[in-house]
Formats: C-alpha cells, structure tokens, sequence
C-alpha cells in the first residue's frame, strides 16, 4: 500500500505532465495566434502617467480625466506606461456546485484546466503567477512566483487541491471561505486578479469596491450547457451537488422552465455587477475548447485597446 507522501508524489507528478502538455499548447498560441501581443491584451496597469487620450467604449473608467473632460466637454482617461513585469493573482472559488456536470466534464474539471491555463500563460511570458485556493473547508494562499519551475509546481498545487466534500452542504452554500482582506495585501498594486468561481446570485463582497481599485479584476466562469438551456426530454434525473441528491425534472414544464429562466438572468446579472466591463468577463462552456475561448478572449482586448 502507498504510503501519503507516495501517493502525493504521484500526485504531483501526474499534474505536472497535464500542465507539460497545456504549456506546449499555451506557447503555440502565444506564438503563433496572438503574435506576442498578449501584454497589450492581458497587462497591469502602469504606475507612470503618460498622456491624456480619448475615451473610447470598453476603457477603464477608473482612468477618467474628470478635470480635462470638464474641460472640453467630452471624456478624456489618462494613459499610462505599462509595467515590464505583469503579476497574475488566481482566486479559485472551488464551491461544491462546480461538481455539476453533464457531459464528459464537469464544472470544476473545466475551470481547473482554465486556471492551469492562464498560469502557464504567464510562465510563457515570465510573469509572476500565484493563486488563493478556497474552499468551504477553508483557503491556502500562495504567493506570486516567478519562473517556469516555480510556477509549474504552483499550478500543479492548484490542480491537485481535493474538491470540497459534499457532505452537511446546506452550511456551506454561503460559506466560500475567501479571506478577502488578505487579498487586498496578497499582491502588488495595480496585479491582475482573476476571480473563477461559480458566481450564483448574491450580494458584492465586501471590501469588493477597494479590490477593484487596487487591482485589474477579471471573473471567469464555466457554465454547463444544461444551466444554460433544459434538455428538451421530458423527464430527466440529476444529481445536485448542492442538495447532495438525485432530482427528477420535467423539461417540459412550463413551470420549471420559467423559473430556470429567472434563475439564469439573476445569475447573469449578478456576474455583470461584479464585472461591470464585458471585456473583463469570460464564461466558457464545459463542452468548448478552454485555449480557444482564452485565445478569443484575449484577441477581444487587444482589438478594444488598438481603438
């Protein structure tokens, strides 16, 4: 019988050749796709003013000019010269609903490979990367690194974090765990901090307006297609993570239909308040390719920031 630290080395060893082959596949796209501007479409914000510029659609309205917008009557931000080093802050909210799934995936599998992704994105192009794993059994922080090895094994950690159990889960539903004080010291200023969770309906965190100042905030989230739309079957049988149970559903009801509807447009609205900026929210569905929706993703800021 393996002994912990054998089953742990395993473990590890087994994320490290996932994440091999994800940085293989993040390089090839950072090459050859986005054609090495991934720092216009996925930087910090630079500490050093530049100049003042036009306003266009999809901006940061924190970088306003209300003084010279005063002035000539239309809006003007500020621009600024971009740090050389961008540090990428995960915040994994791993809630017992992300054991949804379908089909093939399910939730949680998805945005797990969506987290290693984006770190080995920032291990291609040398950033720093650290990550805030919680959970309702509580959090584990770890620092932003720098290098391939480092962050390789970061990632590896991430990925190898056990999913919440699924017992005594009526307390846990409210509870996410994320110590976000600590947050607000758990990276320099102006970091990008991407929020992947869930997101169910529910009110802004606190101290969430703070967060968004200090750094570029960003949700991602992964939707399975039946949270989207209800099988056409008539009668169809589910587990709900959540409730810990089996449930029977009628998809034909008109009934359960409505009141799926109101769920997803609560759920849709609560995710824009977060994000109020389209371009600083991606939902990727369990059933779409995670590199190929990242690759959009970052393409849709880059053209924003070339207007």
């Amino acid at each position: 019988m393996p002994t912990p630290l054998q089953e742990h080395t395993s473990l590890v060893t087994s994320q490290l050749a996932l994440l091999r082959q994800l940085e293989w596949r993040v390089r090839h796209a950072v090459e050859n796709v986005l054609s090495g501007e991934y720092r216009s479409a996925f930087r910090g914000r630079g500490m050093e003013f530049d100049q003042v510029v036009k306003y266009t659609y999809g901006d940061d309205i924190r970088d306003i000019d209300w003084n010279v917008t005063a002035r000539l009557g239309e809006p003007y931000r500020k621009k600024f010269i971009e740090e050389r080093e961008v540090t990428l802050l995960l915040v994994f909210e791993d809630s017992v609903s992300l054991q949804f799934g379908s089909g093939a995936q399910s939730k949680r599998e998805a945005l797990l490979e969506l987290a290693g992704l984006l770190m080995m994105l920032g291990a291609v192009n040398r950033d720093r990367v650290g990550f805030l794993h919680a959970s309702p059994e509580g959090y584990y922080l770890r620092e932003p690194v720098r290098g391939r090895g480092q962050i390789m094994h970061a990632a590896a950690q991430l990925l190898g974090k056990p999913a919440p159990t699924l017992e005594n889960q009526e307390s846990k539903i409210e509870n996410s765990s994320i110590p976000w004080r600590l947050l607000a010291h758990a990276a320099p200023r102006h970091s990008i901090m991407i929020w992947l969770g869930d997101f169910p309906p529910r009110i802004e965190p606190e101290g969430w307006s703070v967060l968004s100042r200090r750094y570029q905030t960003m949700g991602f989230r992964v939707d399975d297609p039946w949270e989207r739309e209800l099988p056409d079957t008539r009668i169809f049988t589910a587990y709900d993570p959540v409730s810990g149970r089996l449930v029977n559903l009628n998809g034909a009801s008109s009934a359960q239909r409505a009141a799926h509807a109101e769920w997803v447009a609560q759920r849709d609205a609560s995710f824009r308040a977060l994000f109020p900026n389209r371009l600083s929210r991606l939902t990727v569905r369990t059933d779409e390719p995670r590199l190929e929706s990242l690759v959009r993703f970052f393409q849709a800021r880059m053209a924003s920031g070339r207007r």
